[in-house]
């Protein structure tokens, strides 16, 4: 084309230049495109010299490909120059439309500064458009602007080149040729380096899905091959709670199949006392203790712990729940918990757990109308003849001393209890219609004796039999206890002093009863003190006024009666 007269251009050289265009829009890569750019100025446009100067992200220009010279390729490919020496070059010299020329009379000032460049030696220009060997040409590529038309966008690179065949500056049609080759350049780079970003991305998604692939692999083992039970549950919507999936460790833990795992949700298989409890803990993090139903009918005890799987554009979507079988800490813990609270011998409460049945019926105020009871101030029980001299100067003060007592009905709150109802001895034996808490102290007679006599193997199995016979004359819901040695106390709860009498008959007739204890039979006799528990009484105070009254009424029954036998 250099060779050429302007405007005679053969058609071989345009076809040459439209070869070297659609090179590069056809390269393979970017590095391949770059190079393509760098051989068509030399081998389409008639330069013998071209560098590719591409931008980088952080703004500055980098040797990405040179052609025509492999010294200058192999010196200055990859060195960069900054983003504010180019600035200064494009800024300076002669404007050939969108092409940047800067004659050697110029370019001296360029010579020290941080763009790589290559030196030519050659003579000086003998006439007026030869070329100098320090002349400087420069396409910039732009990329194509938003509203296209060719309207220049970012800066994508320039193009540089040097010594043109024919030793002429180029004319017209040579820079016409080089501006339109840039622009196109310009374009196939946006365009590869686009390609090479989605195949960047292409390759990431691919490695993701196949990280993906992995982790649901991953999880779906541990998931089904789990040692305890795990299950997928629904969260939010009409189907909140449903259980989606289980493994094979919570169908066997509740004998199961997980086809029929899939019609529940926890909440239709956990024990009716534990609801609350599992409600509490349906969220993330939560962690319960309760009680599920098997498909035989009976329950199992498992902790429950729950971790929220949530989507990136939906928020929180399923329920991951983790089921560890604790029946056998449960049963250890409850048995600690019977031993800690029940008499070893008997099985009955123990003191300690009398006292807190107890003091959970009693608050520390006095009902309102009702003078307190405290038997520090009692007169010693022996200066009494009988249990009912005994009652009738230390009754419930309210009613007994003929205080007037109006106490508000359905009272349930004060000081901070809420729905606490006031502990209230009844009144006289006369009034069938109060009735309180009875504290029924019972100490056995006779039983030292036994003890002497025949061992306390012996002593032991009447005790037994005692508590037997103890626990099976009361209602279901009252206190049997083992105070110590041979003292027992019965709670009974909604009881009047008539009632309180003939449940204190009925079971010393009970124990009165033969009892066989090493192959003999022996008989041993009981004496029942009742006490009344009332709110502002601790729970030592009422067992010690129960106690007292026991002892009043043993000594105001001649000895003989004391036991059968």
């Amino acid at each position: 084309m250099e060779t050429e007269s302007e405007p005679y251009v053969r058609l071989a050289s345009l076809r040459q230049l439209h070869r070297a265009m659609a090179d590069m829009n056809t390269a393979r890569s970017l590095a391949d495109t770059l190079q393509t750019v760098a051989d068509g100025v030399v081998d389409a446009l008639g330069y013998e010299l071209a560098c590719v100067n591409l931008v980088r992200p952080d703004g500055d220009l980098v040797v990405a490909a040179l052609a025509g010279n492999s010294a200058a390729e192999a010196l200055i490919t990859g060195r960069t120059g900054s983003r504010e020496s180019w600035d200064r070059r494009l800024g300076m010299g002669e404007r050939w439309g969108d092409l940047v020329f800067i004659p050697h009379t110029e370019g001296w000032v360029l010579d020290d500064d941080d763009v790589p460049q290559w030196y030519t030696d050659g003579p000086a220009p003998r006439f007026e458009d030869e070329w100098h060997p320090s002349d400087r040409l420069f396409a910039p590529m732009y990329a194509p602007g938003p509203q296209g038309g060719g309207t220049s966008g970012e800066l994508v690179g320039v193009l540089s080149v040097d010594r043109p065949r024919n030793g002429r500056r180029p004319g017209a049609w040579g820079r016409e040729a080089l501006q339109m080759y840039a622009f196109q350049a310009a374009i196939a780079i946006s365009n590869a380096r686009l390609r090479a970003n989605m195949q960047r991305a292409l390759v990431r998604l691919e490695r993701d899905q196949q990280a993906l692939r992995a982790s649901e692999e991953s999880f779906r083992q541990a998931f089904e091959y789990a040692p305890s039970g795990m299950a997928i549950a629904e969260m939010g919507g009409d189907q909140h709670g449903r259980i989606l999936r289980t493994n094979d460790a919570l169908c066997r833990l509740l004998g199961r199949p997980a086809s029929a795992m899939r019609r529940y949700s926890f909440s239709d298989l956990v024990h009716p006392e534990d609801i609350g409890t599992l409600l509490r803990t349906s969220a993330e993090g939560g962690r319960a203790e309760l009680r599920l139903c098997r498909r035989d009918g009976t329950y199992v005890w498992v902790s429950l712990r729950n971790s929220v799987v949530a989507d990136a554009a939906d928020g929180p979507r399923f329920l991951l729940t983790h089921v560890e079988d604790i029946e056998e800490r449960k049963r250890r813990e409850l048995q600690l918990a019977h031993r800690a609270s029940h008499d070893s011998l008997t099985g009955l409460p123990n003191s300690a757990e009398l006292r807190a049945r107890l003091s959970a019926r009693l608050c520390r105020q006095q009902p309102q109308g009702v003078l307190p009871a405290s038997v520090d101030s009692m007169e010693p029980f022996e200066s009494f003849d009988s249990a009912d001299s005994f009652d009738a100067a230390y009754g419930p003060p309210a009613f007994d001393r003929g205080h007037d007592f109006d106490f508000p009905p359905g009272a349930e709150t004060y000081d901070g209890y809420d729905h606490h109802v006031h502990t209230v001895a009844p009144a006289t034996e006369f009034d069938d219609g109060a009735k309180g808490l009875a504290v029924l102290f019972c100490d056995l007679d006779g039983f030292k004796s036994i003890n002497d006599r025949f061992g306390h193997n012996a002593g032991d199995a009447v005790l037994i039999e005692v508590a037997h016979r103890l626990a099976g004359g009361v209602r279901d819901g009252d206190t049997v206890a083992r105070l110590g040695g041979d003292e027992f106390v019965i709670l009974a709860d909604g009881l009047g002093r008539a009632d309180a009498q003939d449940l204190a008959v009925r079971l010393r007739n009970e124990i009165i009863q033969p009892i066989r204890a090493e192959g003999r039979a022996v008989r041993v006799g009981a004496s029942f003190g009742i006490g009344w528990a009332q709110c502002g009484m601790t729970a030592d105070e009422v067992l010690k006024s129960a106690d007292e009254r026991m002892y009043v009424e043993k000594r105001s029954r001649p000895k003989q009666h004391r036991r059968a036998g």
